[in-house]
């Protein structure tokens, strides 16, 4: 038998004092996510389980008020903002009443201002640093990555998102699934919105091809979080031939509008691969006088910072060097750059910045993304 190392067991004990975290993952509003949950909890609750709601959002259907039956509520905090009273969950009386399950719904919430953490999902974490397990609810389109593919598709920007590492770092993820035309009855009879709102959804998010490719998206987005959890704990248990993925992907952004998009096309492709994720910006004196340049910067970082990509700064008047020698001394596997938008004299005269690359580097593939305005 292999030995354990003593970070392995320490992960183990550190693991074993935190909470779980169940996520009822949806394709679209009106699945049936906290139906279910709701219905999950009433269970736990019959076999002797402490599990209490901390926060549920029923929109007013009837089946899932009836769900709640007699499952204890933690009263929601009131905070005044500017003089108007905002309800949100109490994490303090939460913690103080430290049941062993909690029932936290609209995972991608912003909190109220004057709330302790300016996002729910910080909460669920804090809930479950605290030794108490959490199920809660999610539609996919939520998901920070997914962002400018789920705008493209469903020509809707999804303000609320939460970080992709809590797919990762969950326990267990039930897909609660419904078919597209299921749902779409479900909203003609006024089981998912307001009578006032069915015409506008059935004519923008709700369209039978958004549904499809969003349900699609989904299994998909679930299925490898699987494939991933299982290559993790054949490596935990030192299972014969399986190794960690060697790919490194490399975004190159300046501080065009682009950036972004890049960033998140790098992510879905490292993610894809089980790759690092680096990203470069390649720099001059004259970006760091310029202010909108700045604030793009400091966004690109924030980026960063949320799908955990390193990014990188190297101040060069040359990016396609400036690049090659950073893809060699890291290893790099893989280059993403955005389209040029250079004049086609120029690159005649002064070289593109892509064959220059592809030139300059060795068992390398380079990947130009198209502008995504078109």
């Amino acid at each position: 038998m292999a030995k354990k190392s003593p970070d392995y067991f320490l992960r183990e004990i550190e693991r074993a004092n935190k909470g779980r975290l169940k996520i009822y993952l949806g394709a679209a509003p009106g699945v049936g996510k906290t139906y279910h949950m709701l219905q999950d909890a009433n269970e736990m609750k019959a076999r002797g389980i402490d599990v209490v709601i901390g926060f549920v959002e029923t929109y007013g259907r009837k089946d899932t008020e009836e769900q709640i039956g007699d499952l204890e509520i933690i009263p929601l905090k009131e905070i005044n903002y500017k003089g108007v009273i905002l309800k949100e969950m109490d994490l303090e009386a939460i913690l103080k009443r430290k049941p062993q399950v909690v029932v936290v719904d609209e995972l991608a919430h912003t909190n109220a201002p004057g709330s302790k953490n300016e996002k729910r999902y910080q909460d669920v974490l804090e809930l479950i640093d605290n030794g108490i397990s959490v199920m809660t609810a999610v539609n996919i389109q939520h998901f920070e990555s997914l962002n400018d593919y789920i705008n493209r598709m469903t020509n809707v920007k999804v303000r609320e998102t939460i970080p992709d590492k809590l797919l990762e770092i969950c326990d267990e993820v039930e897909v609660v699934d419904v078919s597209p035309e299921t749902l779409i009855e479900r909203l003609k009879n006024g089981k998912i919105y307001s009578p006032d709102k069915i015409e506008t959804a059935l004519n923008n998010f709700f369209r039978i091809g958004n549904l499809s490719a969003l349900r699609e998206l989904t299994l998909r987005e679930v299925a490898n979080e699987v494939d991933d959890r299982l290559l993790e704990y054949k490596n935990r248990k030192n299972v014969i031939g399986l190794k960690g993925a060697q790919e490194k992907i490399l975004v190159c952004v300046n501080l065009r509008f682009n950036a972004e998009y890049l960033i998140r096309r790098g992510y879905r492709l490292a993610k894809m691969l089980k790759a690092d994720l680096f990203v470069l910006h390649v720099y001059n004196d004259d970006d760091l006088r310029d202010h909108k340049k700045l604030k793009k910067l400091d966004e690109i970082t924030m980026l960063c910072n949320k799908l955990e990509a390193k990014f990188y700064m190297v101040k060069s008047n040359d990016p396609a060097k400036a690049i090659i020698k950073f893809a060699e001394e890291n290893a790099i596997t893989q280059i993403v750059v955005g389209q040029s938008v250079r004049r086609r004299i120029d690159e005649i005269i002064r070289g593109s910045i892509v064959r220059r690359i592809m030139k300059g580097t060795k068992f390398i593939d380079v990947l130009v993304v198209a502008d995504p305005r078109g």
